[in-house]
């Protein structure tokens, strides 16, 4: 016979709560119990979304998670330094490793765009909103890192196939599509790329640009860059991250506003810019 049904699945025992929160080693990351019962609630909550399920589930379901995975990503998200330090210690090698499949170039930008995206760039009523809200511990936080980090690549080439030029004129069993933009207008966008991506450099706070231009243009270490800014590596890696992310929103902005673009040409002039091997984010910066 099934236990009794809970009037909501995001009930847990305050018990309960406690002693999972002691086997994920939650304490060390400086997580707060209410944050890390807030994860378990989302975890409840997505696995049983079709009816409440009885005080027994929760505990089995509950048991049987990653808990010290999930306990980590819910650190991560709330911007515990303690724990990002780990993450990248532990997980940055790997996923740089997974993401290399797609190319060196394209690879290190799907990690940096997960990680700008782990972090938080975006904000729904001022709250920051993390990818790390999203896992739920039914797997390991590695597993679920390469199964996003795959996705994104598969969805990377989907995108790419979208832009792909249409058959020539006259091909048998195809319509006639007129001819491509001449190089002008190639040359005319990768020019306001250019324009605003300077613009938007120009605006970053000058400690910005200095942590930009010290990994991209000199080319060192996150844990040189944070030696020299007296910050940590989870630091400068979170600070990075969310500088791209602004950057891309204000050049995107720019190309609307100032040069017309609709959002398919923003995107082409995006993919002008990524396939052009003169163009360079650590030529863009203006000295230090």
């Amino acid at each position: 016979m099934r236990g009794s049904r809970a009037p909501d699945a995001a009930d847990i025992a305050p018990a309960l709560v406690r002693r999972l929160y002691d086997r994920a080693g939650a304490a060390r990351w400086g997580l707060a119990e209410a944050d890390f019962e807030a994860s378990l609630r989302r975890s409840l909550a997505h696995r049983f979304r079709e009816a409440p399920p009885s005080v027994r589930e929760i505990e089995e379901y509950l048991g049987g998670l990653h808990l010290a995975d999930l306990a980590l990503a819910c650190a991560c998200a709330r911007g515990s330094e303690a724990a990002w330090e780990h993450f990248v210690r532990d997980f940055r090698p790997a996923l740089l490793a997974a993401a290399s499949a797609a190319g060196p170039d394209a690879g290190r930008e799907l990690a940096d765009s997960l990680y700008a995206d782990l972090f938080g760039t975006e904000e729904r009523d001022g709250v920051r909103r993390s990818l790390f809200d999203y896992f739920h511990g039914r797997c390991s936080l590695g597993r679920w890192l390469r199964a996003v980090l795959a996705q994104r690549a598969v969805d990377r080439v989907r995108a790419s196939r979208r832009l792909e030029p249409l058959p020539e004129p006259d091909t048998p069993g195809e319509p006639s599509v007129p001819a491509e933009p001449p190089g002008v207008d190639r040359s005319r966008r990768m020019a306001a790329v250019r324009a605003a991506l300077a613009a938007a450099l120009q605006r970053l706070p000058a400690r910005d640009r200095l942590r930009l231009s010290l990994y991209y243009a000199r080319e060192l270490k996150l844990a040189a860059v944070g030696r020299v800014l007296g910050e940590s590596e989870a630091t400068v890696s979170r600070k990075l991250a969310r500088c791209r992310a602004g950057l891309r929103r204000d050049v995107e902005r720019r190309l609307r506003e100032r040069h017309g673009m609709n959002d398919a040409q923003v995107a082409d002039a995006f993919e002008l810019a990524c396939t052009d091997p003169a163009f360079d984010l650590a030529r863009a910066l203006p000295p230090e």
